[in-house]
């Protein structure tokens, strides 16, 4: 009989099924952070919250996880080591299998990793007492292994509102930011750190007002009107357009509204609006995607101007429609046919059933994955500064969308992290959709706090950006939608003070 552990070994490399998409090629189990505390990790795993380890999904176990990494002066330190197989909590074996893909049939935690979230989370309660019992399986001897945690927190029904542990995780996220803010003022990934901006800025509070106007100065160096520049340039933009419009609204210093109207200049010249703009060299890189009629991808951005890459996609139009409605709301001059125009690319990409697809073409009305890009056009459709039922109409068809199909949150196309962000942010404006958004991915806040606090970012489908962080980015966006029920940006709903014009 081949021992269990030399069985999962000889077979981790094929193959696999499992609840993240992984690959034959190793992928994400062999990429590795380059810094920080993950530095030390031998692969891209996944975090157990604050037990301590990270696991492997593997093939010819699917109710079983692989141990790669214990962190020191954790619970789970000498007691659990690299090489065991994790095959059940509570004295109980797991029921379910993990899945492994990408997709509306495989999205969510089903199997271990969600069994193991609710372990951890009851250990957390007064019935728990602090104690979670793994079964292990080491070199074929089964045995059983009492972590001592030592957290007795657990989160309120209603979280990230009215929950004590939610308020003062949050706390302790916020303090992580200010501790990890660049001497340049930013916070890492400019397409990221809006969330860690947004979500300090939502306090009020003195000192984070003022890490927030640093970051807002660096967005402010980093953009002009007639930036020509390559490198998704857009995203940059959008970023900077909404970092700096709610400084504005939170603190309406003066110098905020030049930049603003210099950021607005450059996406004004950005937006796709004519075959004219066409870079020759997007017929060469993508020939496929360059439209063949004017009204193709007609008022969307795209990662750069002049068509170059993919051409204009959802997730930038929709923070290209959000960064008008903001920019609008501070006092800039939007061109309202422009405003339409972005609005109706995200009209003509999103379904019968709220969805929006990757461009402006809409998916079958049943269809639904990546709810990033629905959460982006949600949250401009409702802050829409011009008057019309059908802004909140398709908001709310958004909203409801992502409530209905939540299970993709940590796992979109691109980047996890801005649709982790967006998704929350839209369906925040039904309270319906948020609570069963954040029902649904509890496993997800359960699993990816760390023991020394910080927030992890799990494998995903794209496996973007975890060698370059891991854990900023994810405690920023958990942080921002911690806030969300505060009510603290205009955003989520702070009420609006009288606007300066200019």
């Amino acid at each position: 009989m081949i021992p269990r552990l030399l069985l999962v070994l000889l077979t981790s490399a094929v193959a696999v099924t499992a609840q993240v998409h992984y690959h034959d090629h190793g992928q994400p189990w062999k990429q590795r952070a380059r810094r920080g505390p993950d530095a030390e990790v031998p692969g891209w795993y996944y975090n157990l919250g604050i037990s301590g380890i990270r696991i492997e999904l593997i093939k010819d176990d699917p109710k079983a996880m692989l141990v790669r990494h214990v962190f020191a002066r954790t619970p789970a330190s000498k007691l659990i080591e690299p090489g065991d197989i994790i095959t059940g909590v509570r004295r109980r074996r797991f029921k379910e299998e993990h899945q492994n893909g990408y997709g509306m049939r495989v999205f969510g935690a089903q199997g271990p990793v969600s069994e193991f979230a609710a372990a951890l989370e009851h250990a957390m309660t007064k019935t728990g007492k602090g104690k979670l019992v793994l079964l292990i399986d080491r070199d074929g001897d089964e045995r059983e292994v009492t972590l001592k945690i030592k957290d007795k927190r657990s989160y309120a029904q209603t979280y990230p509102a009215r929950c004590k542990k939610s308020a003062e995780i949050l706390a302790e996220c916020l303090g992580y930011l200010l501790e990890h803010q660049q001497a340049n003022g930013s916070f890492g990934n400019p397409a990221y750190g809006p969330f860690a901006a947004l979500a300090l800025l939502s306090t009020g509070k003195p000192k984070h007002v003022k890490a927030v106007k640093r970051a807002a100065r660096q967005y402010a160096r980093q953009t002009t009107a007639n930036d020509r520049g390559g490198g998704l340039i857009n995203w940059r933009y959008m970023a900077a357009a909404i970092v700096l419009s709610e400084y504005y609204l939170a603190t309406r210093e003066k110098w905020v509204l030049p930049e603003l109207e210099e950021i607005y200049q450059f996406l004004k010249w950005s937006q796709y609006t004519s075959m004219r703009q066409i870079n020759p060299r997007a017929r060469k890189s993508h020939p496929d995607a360059v439209p063949k009629t004017e009204r193709r991808a007609h008022g969307g951005w795209g990662h750069n101007p002049g068509f170059e890459g993919y051409g204009p996609i959802s997730m930038i139009t929709g923070q290209g429609a959000l960064a008008f409605a903001l920019m609008k709301t501070c006092g800039i001059e939007i061109d309202r046919r422009l405003h339409d125009h972005a609005y109706e690319f995200l009209a003509r990409g999103t379904g019968k059933n709220g969805y929006l697809w990757y461009a402006d073409e809409a998916a079958g009305m049943h269809n639904w994955a990546d709810m990033g890009r629905t959460g982006a056009s949600g949250i401009a459709n409702w802050l829409s500064p011009w008057k019309g039922k059908h802004y909140r109409e398709r908001a709310l068809a958004h909203a409801r969308c992502i409530g209905e199909h939540p299970e993709s949150f940590p796992d979109t196309h691109g980047s996890p992290i801005l649709g982790m962000g967006y998704a929350a942010l839209a369906a925040s404006v039904d309270k319906k959709s948020f609570r069963k958004l954040m029902d649904a991915n509890r496993w997800w806040f359960v699993l990816s706090r760390c023991p020394d606090g910080t927030f992890y970012y799990q494998p995903n489908r794209d496996n973007a950006g975890y060698g370059a962080d891991s854990r900023l980015s994810a405690t920023a966006v958990t942080a921002f939608i911690y806030s969300i029920p505060n009510r603290g940006l205009h955003i989520t709903g702070k009420p609006l003070r009288e606007n300066k014009r200019r």
